[in-house]
């Protein structure tokens, strides 16, 4: 199990990637290793999102720790998508023979692959409104903090699509089989905070639909499980939400 998770050192908060072994049962945890450390950190803009991409890599989401100007530093990995191997190691081929793979972002939270043509979305918060969901190209610059959402400016990459002035605060997403929607293909789901939805990105022809508005309230990922079957995870104990019973949850979901 890799996970993703936040520590102090010193005074400054910081963010770390640690590969757990878990016993054959799941019940007990044999061996922790730290395979990347010194991420920069913050109580907001703190990105946290790590994903398997078909590579068999490790892609990371960080946030610009609430330093703008960090997410324009290729040196830095605050701001980033990040690409490494199992062992912490940066992927060889990676455009600034670092750990950096895409740049220019301010808190991506979410991200995946579409399941037929290989290629990579990825969704972040914008400053007040104008989140966003990314084609992810490698050594991409997503503009952050020199631009937000759509954009001419040849530099940066514009978004395929940003929700202008309104908020959904995007999390995590998945591709799921949208042929269940009465859709065409795979859609990009996206589970959403403030939002409270499941926000659905048609990238055939960049439309959009929301599912479960304020059912769940606050919801922090989605993952697509096959079979017209969904899981989506609550987030409404987490100081900005207002708890239900028996919040948190992890909810399966059919579209039969």
């Amino acid at each position: 199990v890799y996970i993703y998770l936040s520590y102090l050192d010193g005074n400054s908060i910081k963010n770390k990637i640690v590969k757990v072994k878990l016993s054959r049962d799941y019940r007990n945890v044999e061996s922790i290793k730290n395979i990347l450390e010194d991420i920069p950190g913050a109580s907001i803009h703190d990105g946290g999102r790590i994903r398997f991409g078909p590579d068999g890599f490790l892609y990371v989401c960080t946030g610009d720790a609430s330093q703008p100007e960090l997410s324009q530093d290729i040196d830095s990995l605050a701001g980033k998508i990040l690409r490494l191997d199992e062992e912490g190691n940066p992927h060889p081929d990676n455009p600034f023979n670092n750990y950096v793979y895409s740049y220019g972002h301010r808190n991506p939270q979410g991200l995946d692959w579409h399941p037929d043509d290989g290629y990579l979305l990825a969704n972040e918060h914008g400053p007040i409104g104008h989140d966003e969901i990314n084609l992810i190209l490698e050594g991409g610059n997503y503009g952050w903090p020199e631009s937000v959402g759509y954009t001419d400016d040849p530099r940066f990459i514009s978004p395929l699509y940003e929700t202008g002035l309104s908020t959904i605060a995007p999390s995590g997403s998945s591709f799921i089989d949208g042929r269940r929607l009465g859709l065409k293909n795979y859609v990009y789901a996206i589970s959403c905070l403030r939002g409270a939805r499941l926000f659905i990105f048609d990238p055939n022809d960049n439309s959009v639909y929301s599912l479960f508005e304020n059912k769940y309230g606050r919801l922090r990922d989605v993952k697509y499980l096959g079979d017209g079957k969904i899981v989506v995870s609550t987030s409404n104990r987490d100081g900005r939400g207002s708890p239900r019973s028996g919040d948190d949850k992890i909810i399966e979901i059919s579209f039969d």
